[in-house]
């Protein structure tokens, strides 16, 4: 079983009346990268800071390595924070800012020389040295940053959408090489975002939140393909969902009675009768201009977006819900404002409870 390296029990932060985070419950394996995804102002930083100390916890425990930290300091805590403002110190070049801690510690110069090369060999920055911040681009900036919070050996790294200031194709590259360093170090990585694509490109589990409630937490494959509620299937990917009443149940195949006709999902435990959504990825709604396959929902092409790796089509259906297609490629035999039929292997589609679905999703 693997080793737990970082526990929240029951963790609960006020601002004022404002609950911010609330009856939290976490365990982070260690070597484990973690991400804490969800929109603004759903608590994750502030899960994140009171992690690293910069916050007090109103209640609740927070274990490192199965010791309470929540009367240490951060300098106490064996973690280290990467922030998406880099806090590199402008009047140090790069070898005084990396260098910073251990000198604070009164590490030995040869070991500080040392370490502080081998970071800059992590960070591929060798030869940078001498330079001044001002002087490296936003992602040297961020290499640097993480440099030094790893230098001193940390048991867990912090980062809070340490990416979030760079252009999207550095982003990318620096996801690529920040889940390759965490793997080559084994490094505890607990990492915040609101980003979902870049959540599901670096994760080993993501816990989506909203309103300071972890409302599910999984591999980055269960969460895409199997959300447990409506909010965490609107909100990784792209999804169509549907409402509508359960009419018939043979076996796990679903027949659902919606404003646009009968459809068919899979899934256990529903009963007869009771209202549900169905959660469709927009990959798997199939478009055929002739009825096709044991249900159909009849729509109107309203028009098609190219976004470069994939066709998007709109489509309005007869009660005048939008639903949205993506396709690797344009199917010429179709055009806006055509007459269309929907439909889905059931097996591909995602029922979901209603009662289990969080407040105002």
């Amino acid at each position: 079983m693997e080793k737990t390296i970082v526990a929240l029990k029951g963790v609960n932060k006020w601002y004022g009346s404002n609950h911010v985070v609330k009856d939290l419950d976490l365990e982070v394996a260690e070597g484990e990268f973690l991400t804490l995804l969800g929109p603004s102002g759903c608590g994750k930083t502030t899960t994140l800071r009171m992690i690293a100390g910069f916050e007090d916890a109103t209640s609740g425990r927070i274990e490192v390595q199965g010791e309470g930290v929540d009367e240490k300091e951060p300098y106490q805590r064996d973690v280290n924070t990467v922030f998406q403002s880099y806090s590199l110190f402008p009047h140090l070049n790069v070898f005084d800012n990396i260098a910073y801690g251990s000198r604070i510690k009164k590490i030995p110069k040869e070991q500080i020389e040392h370490d502080v090369e081998e970071m800059l060999r992590l960070v591929q920055m060798t030869g940078y040295e001498k330079r001044k911040p001002d002087a490296l681009s936003g992602g040297q900036k961020q290499r640097i940053a993480i440099a030094r919070a790893l230098i001193n050996n940390p048991r867990v790294l912090l980062l809070d959408e340490p990416l979030g200031a760079l252009d999207l194709k550095l982003r990318k590259q620096m996801q690529i090489e920040l889940k390759r360093l965490q793997k080559k170090l084994g490094i505890t990585f607990i990492y915040v975002t609101h980003d979902q694509e870049e959540a599901m490109s670096m994760s080993d589990r993501i816990a989506v939140m909203k309103d300071g409630i972890i409302l599910q937490i999984d591999k980055p494959s269960e969460i895409y393909n199997r959300p447990n509620c409506r909010f965490v299937a609107d909100f990784i990917g792209e999804s169509n969902i549907m409402g509508g009443t359960i009419t018939k149940i043979e076996g796990d195949l679903l027949t659902v009675s919606t404003p646009d006709g009968e459809v068919q999902t899979k899934g256990t435990a529903f009963v007869l009768g009771e209202d549900i959504d169905i959660s469709v990825r927009t990959e798997y709604l199939q478009c055929n201009s002739e009825p096709e396959g044991s249900f159909n929902i009849k729509a109107r092409i309203r028009d098609f977006t190219n976004m470069g790796t994939v066709i998007k089509t709109s489509v309005i259906t007869e009660s005048g819900k939008e639903l949205r297609i993506s396709a690797f490629e344009q199917d010429e035999s179709l055009q806006e404002g055509q007459e269309i039929y929907l439909s889905w292997k059931p097996e591909k589609s995602v029922p979901i409870h209603r009662e289990q679905k969080e407040a105002d999703a």
